[in-house]
């Protein structure tokens, strides 16, 4: 942590309850900026995983089969 940080937690410590909501509240808010830098890196993901479902790059399995799998193996893993 730097100085700068503790420093700041330190001052925020001084808040009442209700202004160290409000100070949480701000600090998790993003900016619209970084809201749309989020938002185009997921549309490349998704792409990006949409184009490899499509070419046959990878394949898709049914949940149910994979479930069944799983409680398979946890059971063996008990015996």
């Amino acid at each position: 942590m730097t100085p700068k940080l503790t420093e700041y937690i330190a001052e925020g410590r001084s808040l009442s309850v209700d202004e160290r909501e409000l100070a949480a509240v701000a600090l998790l808010q993003i900016s619209d900026d970084e809201q749309a830098q989020i938002d185009a890196a997921w549309r490349s993901e998704l792409r990006r995983r949409i184009d490899d479902i499509e070419s046959g790059k990878i394949e898709l399995l049914d949940a149910d089969e994979v479930h069944a799998q799983i409680r398979a193996k946890l059971a063996a893993m008990r015996e």
